[in-house]
């Protein structure tokens, strides 16, 4: 695990813990174009087709984007769930500071 890696896992269980979240790709685009979510993750290996939608709306609404540097396998443990996940959208960070990861 890289150490960039180990800094936006500990921040995303903080976040996921205290705020509120929305995990998968449906979910994640009808946060989006309802304009609720603050900071969209998506997982390295998710598919071209839905990684190019995200991000065609996360631009048409102007939310930040990071691309999780892990498989989907390692954003859904890090998210707490036992499954697999390509995206997370971040409605409210709670008392994590994910500011600096909306700036990548």
């Amino acid at each position: 695990m890289v150490l960039g890696e180990e800094k936006i896992s500990e921040k995303l269980r903080l976040a996921l813990k205290s705020g509120k979240f929305t995990i998968g790709h449906n979910t994640t685009i009808k946060e989006l174009s309802s304009g609720n979510c603050k900071l969209i993750l998506i997982a390295n290996n998710c598919p071209p087709v839905k990684r190019l939608e995200i991000e065609y709306y996360a631009m048409l609404v102007k939310c930040p984007l990071h691309h999780f540097p892990g498989t989907n396998s390692e954003l859904g443990l890090n998210a707490g769930c036992k499954f697999s996940c390509s995206c997370i959208g971040i409605i409210d960070s709670g008392d994590a500071d994910l500011s600096i990861y909306a700036l990548n």
